[in-house]
């Protein structure tokens, strides 16, 4: 826990956490991390063909005039848009495709239609892996998560997004910031005060990210600058063309339809354990259907990527198999949702937190952990923090990175 006072830099340098991972062996794991052109492609392009595919269904239906089934479909293309953030934090780790440049250009459509500064996200997300739940380090998630079931809330979510809220991003927020962040106008960073406030803006986690690194900012401020281009030109397009349609298949449609990725993402880490050095105990990893696993990159194996994240989202389920007796057995949807809630219930009626809550062995752990440095193999760091790293290896052969002045 940092001290008063405390920078996340400051912060960085002393919090190291030694995290437990489910053996395997290391020539299972190097053929697990491979990455394939074409079990990409099939991801990408298949998720972009089905945004395609509904869009184009979408404006059949209004040229039809058969507005039932317009607005069925319209649900159905804000559905599979609200899904392509996920493709920004999977691109964003560097192991969708073989092919380098492939990934970049994935990367950039996605975080484009999806409103995502995917320059941000790396940022944030590199010290999720590295401090999962442990909220000196980690401000991407942080615990309690009390989901939001309020009617106005669930009514945005089955309709179109306006204020967002808990694990959704609303159209003004989302256009707010993007707008600001163009102009070169974002918050202070607020200094770290122990443990941070769950309710901190997510902007002010990113403040004090980049405190001292004034050229990665500047990168995410160009490329604000191309979303907020794009979406602007989506709607002076259709203006000119007096098609509305088209800006709101494009830019607006990310907010349209979030209520079935609000319940698919909001079990990854809600209603567990914080300062733990135990994916399984702050990470949780559920079964869906095949369609919703796809559409969510297959994110559902969550506790396996945060243990892997070298591994490409479609060798994650394999992962599974190898370590499954090392591993709690997956929540359904259902069955997480409901743990969630008993969750809730223990924190209001016995008052216990995060950190006392009660643990979920697996089936048939393994007696001693096993210590292995932070993989962060797949993440892409920022060009500035790089040069602050020292490449080492593992036990295991996965290439790791290490703060050089933080290291305990």
């Amino acid at each position: 826990m940092s001290s008063p006072k405390q920078t996340h830099g400051e912060v960085c340098k002393t919090l190291n956490v030694v995290w437990y991972r489910c053996p395997i062996a290391s020539d299972k794991l190097r053929e697990l991390s491979r990455r394939s052109d074409l079990q990409g492609l099939f991801q990408a392009v298949g998720h972009l063909a089905l945004f395609a595919t509904t869009g184009l269904l979408t404006a059949f239906f209004y040229f039809q005039q058969q507005w039932v089934w317009f607005f069925v479909a319209l649900f159905l293309h804000g559905t599979v848009t609200s899904f392509l953030g996920l493709a920004v934090h999977d691109l964003g780790h560097g192991t969708v495709f073989k092919t380098k440049w492939l990934n970049r250009f994935f990367l950039r459509v996605y975080s484009v239609l999806s409103w995502h500064n995917f320059h941000e996200y790396a940022m944030s997300h590199t010290y999720h892996h590295r401090y999962t739940l442990h909220p000196a380090g980690d401000r991407e998630v942080t615990l309690p998560k009390t989901p939001s079931l309020k009617a106005l809330y669930l009514l945005q979510l089955l309709t179109f997004n306006v204020t967002g809220g808990f694990e959704s991003i609303g159209v003004y927020p989302a256009v707010k910031k993007a707008i600001l962040s163009a102009l070169g106008l974002f918050p202070r960073a607020a200094a770290a005060d122990g443990r941070p406030d769950p309710k901190a803006s997510g902007e002010e986690w990113l403040a004090a990210l980049y405190e001292g690194y004034p050229a990665e900012r500047q990168k995410a401020v160009n490329w604000d600058r191309v979303i907020v281009l794009f979406h602007l030109a989506m709607i002076v397009l259709g203006w000119r063309l007096n098609f509305w349609l088209l800006p709101l298949l494009t830019t607006f449609s990310y907010f349209i339809g979030n209520f079935w990725r609000y319940l698919v993402a909001v079990p990854m880490h809600c209603g567990l354990r914080d300062n733990v050095p135990d994916f399984r105990l702050c990470v949780r990893t559920i079964t869906l259907d095949p369609i919703s696993t796809f559409l969510y990159w297959r994110m559902n194996w969550h506790t396996e990527h945060h243990m892997y994240a070298g591994v490409p989202c479609y060798r994650l389920k394999q992962l599974h198999r190898e370590i499954a007796a090392d591993m709690p057995k997956p929540r359904t949807l259902l069955g997480a949702w409901r743990e969630m809630r008993e969750t809730w219930r223990k924190q209001q009626t016995d008052r216990v937190t995060n950190s006392t809550l009660p643990c979920r062995p697996p089936p048939a752990a393994s007696p001693k952990p096993i210590s292995a440095p932070w993989n962060s193999r797949s993440v892409t760091w920022p060009r500035q923090l790089c040069r602050s790293r020292d490449r080492v290896t593992d036990s295991q052969g996965s290439v790791t990175a290490k703060d050089t002045k933080g290291a305990k």
